[in-house]
Formats: structure tokens, sequence, C-alpha cells
């Protein structure tokens, strides 16, 4: 697809309609709000610029830069005459084929900090006059491609932070788990293959545990990872247990703890029974689980996760399955060990994970019910999936890209808006902008000084084609596991 595409249509008049003598566009993007974000989040992850400058970089390369000139131009002509049903002149395209790069600088907040809601976390603005119009030109594309790995990885910091909390209260001497206990999901329920990575990488920011596949290319390629980038387990799924049919589950499982003398192996266990599978199957092939070197764990997949996991919340036991729950249906069968803390820590050689529905509201009350119930938070994993990554937009932080300052006929204008009828979310900063760090906090001051908006804490990243400032995977993890 031409290059010239990725944007908005009503942005391809938008050179012809600044005033004459306009110059540079300086615009910014800017987390405006959280009132539609999870509960408790209040800051917004810095990531994702890399990955999509890289991204956006390659692409104008390969579907525009490349091209014949007179080809890709006639080729856009061609579309957005029929488009605006007009003669549309591109002789602005053409002198951007000419340069054969972007000229925008691009200057970011590093990856992996956190920033307050309206705190700028990057700004864009135009290299050279007669490209005034590229900066929200590309804003479009900016935009779709930039919201999601940093809504993921907000959301992943919350969960991790819920992990650790709880980690702390109940196995403080087991948090090397914290990385894994969050695992992703959601490939199969995001909105297509871009939007599975970019959320992917988000949440690979954050946790070590993952089953997107592509998030390992991705990291790679996008922010230089080498080595370990994300890790799983063999599972099971519907199909396996079902072709090993009903009447004979109890053979499913013992044909696979034999396929599997090694390592962790996740059995779905719910495909049709889960209690007849923890009271029943489990006790039976006890001592084979136990001479394993590795760990089986049980996943169920449907239900209620916090009653499936922690059991019914009654004030009167009637010892039952579904009022005890998983956890505590496995130390029954297994037990395990009360650690310093005094919190019971099922047997190494058994484990849970629940996968399906969990959100942040959910986790929480996982871990405080096995808390009360004197359980470890360590006894399980959970699955963070699409109900998590996937029900989100741009508005559950007012992600916006807008300009505050243009230069028109050598003079710089601060511009700004704030409409009447908001509620103050869409009000935005007003001419050049600085942000600064103080005792771990980031702030914005605006309009400020050319000379006081090249310094501060938004660093270039890629200017005139070339990429400065990269970052790594291992730099991003880092900065993120020192504000956790």
């Amino acid at each position: 697809m031409n290059g010239l595409l990725l944007t908005d249509g009503y942005k391809t008049g938008h050179h012809f309609q600044y005033p004459r003598g306009t110059e540079e566009v300086y615009s910014n993007w800017t987390p405006r709000s959280a009132k539609y974000a999870p509960k408790g989040i209040d800051k917004v992850v810095s990531f994702g610029q890399q990955y999509v400058m890289r991204w956006l970089h390659d692409y104008f390369k390969e579907n525009f830069f490349s091209k014949p000139k007179e080809l890709i131009c006639n080729e856009i002509k061609n579309e957005l005459s029929t488009y605006l049903n007009a003669d549309y002149d591109v002789t602005h395209f053409e002198q951007l084929h000419d340069l054969q790069y972007l000229p925008i600088r691009v200057k970011s907040i590093d990856e992996g900090e956190e920033v307050p809601i309206r705190v700028p976390m990057v700004t864009v603005v135009n290299t050279k006059p007669e490209f005034y119009w590229i900066t929200n030109f590309l804003e479009t594309i900016f935009s779709a491609m930039l919201w999601q790995p940093m809504t993921s990885a907000s959301i992943a910091i919350k969960y991790k932070r819920i992990f650790k909390k709880w980690a702390l209260a109940t196995d403080q001497n087991n948090l090397a788990i914290i990385d894994f206990q969050g695992h992703d999901f959601s490939m199969r329920g995001m909105g297509g293959l871009s939007s599975a990575l970019a959320s992917g990488m988000g949440h690979a920011a954050v946790f070590l545990g993952s089953d997107t596949l592509p998030v390992i290319g991705g990291m790679r390629k996008y922010y230089n990872a080498d080595g370990f980038v994300v890790g799983s387990v063999n599972a099971t799924e519907h199909s396996v247990m079902c072709a090993g049919t009903k009447e004979d589950e109890l053979g499913t499982f013992r044909e696979l703890i034999e396929k599997y003398p090694n390592g962790i192996l996740s059995v779905v266990s719910d495909t049709w029974d889960l209690w007849k599978v923890i009271t029943s199957y489990l006790p039976t092939l006890k001592e084979e689980i136990l001479a394993r070197d590795g760990k089986l764990v049980i996943r169920p997949d449907s239900g209620d996760p916090v009653d499936i996991i922690c059991g019914i919340n009654r004030e009167i036991s009637d010892g039952t399955p579904p009022q005890k729950g998983v956890v505590e249906l496995l130390w029954d069968v297994f037990g395990g060990t009360v650690n310093e803390q005094g919190f019971k820590v099922l047997d190494p050689h058994i484990g849970a994970i629940y996968g399906d529905s969990i959100t942040t509201e959910r986790a929480e009350e996982i871990c405080q019910r096995l808390y009360d119930k004197g359980f470890a938070s360590t006894n399980v994993v959970l699955g963070i999936g699409s109900f998590t990554y996937q029900f989100n937009t741009r508005d559950t932080f007012g992600f916006a890209m807008k300009a505050t300052s243009v230069v028109v006929n050598g003079e710089r204008r601060e511009i700004f808006k704030d409409p009447i009828t908001d509620d103050g979310v869409k009000k935005s900063a007003r001419g050049l902008l600085k942000v600064e760090k103080l005792n771990g906090s980031f702030s914005l001051i605006d309009q400020v000084s050319e000379e006081d908006e090249s310094a501060g804490e938004l660093k270039i990243i890629y200017e005139d084609g070339r990429f400065l400032n990269e970052v790594s995977l291992q730099e991003i993890r880092n900065r993120i596991n020192g504000c956790i």
C-alpha cells in the first residue's frame, strides 16, 4: 500500500489550508485522562515509540521512497482525485519523494518510564519549512499504532503491582515468580496481527511469560532483544483432551504425564468435570505426579475465576469441591509447606493457572481471597487475555496528538484548544513544551523558549531518517522494574 495512504482522508487537504507562509507545525502526544482506565491507574508507561518509528521509517522506505516517483505519485494522484472528486495536486508529495526521507524530529520520554496524565510523552515537528504539513499528516498512523502498546504496558504494570504486593505479604522468598505470574494469552482475541504484536510487546515489556509468539520477533527487530525474550510451557487444549475421550480422561492425564516426565506441563482440566479431575483423577495419579521432575499445572477455563480458584465465599463451609476451590483442593491431595510468613505453599510438583476473563479487579480479589484462606498468592498464575487487552481504546487514557505551536512567516505562534463544551479533558498545552523530572516525577512546562524546549526529558529518537538514543528491551524492563 502506498505510504501516503496511511492517514485520515481529511488530512490530505491540510497542506493547502494552513496560513500562507507556514513553516513549522509542532505537535505533542499526550495521555489526557484516565477516566476509562482500570481503577488505580493514574500513570501511563512510555513504550512503543521506537517500534512505531522503525516501522514507519521502513514502511515509507519500502512503499514510497524506493518506488519510482512518477509511478507512486501518479498512483496517489489518481486515488485522491477520485476520492475528493477533484484534480488533486501532488507537488508536495513529489517534493517529499525527492527528499528521500521523512523530514521530522521526534522526541520522547525514555521508554519504560511512567508518566502522569496530561504530561506529553512525545513531540513531533517538521525539520524543513516546506514540509510543515507532514507533522500532522503523520498524526493518524502515529496514533493508530502507539496507543495500544502504551495502554497494554500500563495495565500490565498494574497487574504486576498486584502480584508483587501479595507475594510480599504471603511468600516474600519467592518473588521471582512475579515475572511469570501474569501470562499473555491474548493473541487470538486481538484485532489482527498488528494489534496482537503491539499489545503483546506492551505486556512483554513488563512480564516474561507470553504465548503471543510474534512478540519474540517484534522485540528482536524493534528493541534489539537478544537471548531470552518471553517464555511459556508445554500445555494442552480442549481438542487434545476431547480426542482422548471423556470415558478415559484419566488415561489421557496418565499418558500426558508419561510423555512429559520433566518440566512444567499445563493441562486444561474442565473439558468435562473439573472437580472430578481434582478429587478423583489426581489422587489416583498422585505418585506419578510426585515422581515427575517438574510441575503439573491444573488449568480451569470456565466459570467465575475468583470462585473457581478460591472457592465459593461462604461463612460456613460445606466441604464441597466448589466451596473449597482449586487451590485448597490441590492442597488436600498434595499438601505442601507452610512458609516463614505462615502461608501455605503447594508442593512444587503441582500448581494452578486460570486464564479466562481475568481483570485487574479479579486478580486483586483472587490474591485477597487466597490470603484470607491462608494460602500464598504465588500458588496461582493468571492468564491475561483479550478480555483485558482488547477491552481498550485510544480513549482508555485519552491519548491525542495535537499541535501547540506553529511558525508563520518567521513568527512563532502559540496555539491551543479549549472547547467551551468540553469538561477540560481536551484543553491543550500552549506553545513549545518542556518536560522536567523532579524527585522521580515528570511535569510539563509549556510556553517555553526554543532553548528550553531543546532540554529536559524529551529526547530526540528520530531525525531526518536517522535513529538516535536507541533503547533495548532490557533497558526498558530495568526501568519498569525499578518503579514497581
